[in-house]
């Protein structure tokens, strides 16, 4: 079973959810497309199972317990199988409270969460495999991400301003203008904070626009438009790019889990 929660009290402001996974198999599919969703990913195996992703050129990568997923412009692919887990989905610009580290230096890739937090790891993950409950499970692990926020700094205003605005599909350049920083400075500083270049992130933010189009069953023109694309054609192309099969493949599939797309055996 999958359950799904949203933070309490401090958390709010940097972390969009908590999830918790008994292990039970969801699917046949022993891989997966793994789509982007604008946000980082922390996650901690609770059973003897690593972390598993594939390279273009098909070579597996075991990547520990315990790992931070960068901030994505593409899908990647990793092991379908069933695995105790818990974790947390990121919000935009979190990577300096939570983690300490600028969020461009975990971007498009994987990186093992005690390179960022030491033996601290180690012992988390031995309280959440002895926690009586999910419920318990995931509490601890609320708490530990809780405890970092007093020793880090927050968000940049300029790019807690950004965010708000691009999620209202506001033009770049008129998001810099109204932050009052150089087009230069503005870029730097939001990498450093989100990972992507802005006008990467609202190709993430636009392609989810278009997953919720495509999961609720709107004519794929319609989707194009309300999502802001110029075409369907141009939906079809960028969606391709991003999650590695089309929007009308995406719907015959109708995953359980919206960002991850079981592979047929055999691919």
């Amino acid at each position: 079973m999958f359950r799904v929660r949203a933070p309490r009290g401090p958390l709010r402001p940097f972390v969009k959810l908590l999830w918790i996974s008994d292990g039970e198999p969801s699917a046949g599919a022993r891989r997966e497309h793994v789509l982007p969703t604008g946000s980082m990913h922390v996650v901690l195996r609770l059973d003897e199972e690593p972390v598993r992703t594939w390279r273009e050129d098909g070579r597996a990568l075991e990547l520990g317990s315990a790992v931070v997923g960068g901030i994505r412009s593409s899908y990647y692919v990793k092991d379908a199988r069933p695995s105790r887990s818990v974790g947390a989905q990121l919000s935009a610009a979190a990577s300096l409270p939570l983690l300490g580290i600028p969020a461009h230096e975990l971007a498009e890739r994987h990186t093992r969460l005690d390179e960022l937090w030491g033996s601290e790891v180690a012992a988390l993950r031995a309280r959440l495999q002895d926690a009586p409950s999910p419920s318990e499970a995931l509490a601890r692990f609320e708490a530990a991400l809780e405890a970092r926020l007093p020793r880090l700094r927050g968000v940049h205003p300029a790019i807690a301003h950004a965010l708000v605005r691009f999620d209202e599909l506001a033009d770049v350049g008129e998001v810099v203008a109204d932050t009052g920083l150089s087009h230069r400075r503005f870029l730097t500083v939001f990498q450093e904070a989100v990972g992507l270049a802005p006008k990467r992130y609202c190709r993430v933010l636009r392609f989810q626009r278009a997953i919720a189009g495509v999961t609720a069953g709107a004519p794929l023109g319609a989707v194009a438009i309300d999502a802001g694309y110029s075409d369907q054609a141009h939906l079809t192309r960028e969606f391709r790019e991003i999650a590695g099969i089309s929007p009308g493949a995406y719907r015959h599939i109708a995953p359980e889990r919206e960002n991850h797309v079981p592979v047929p055996a055999g691919r």
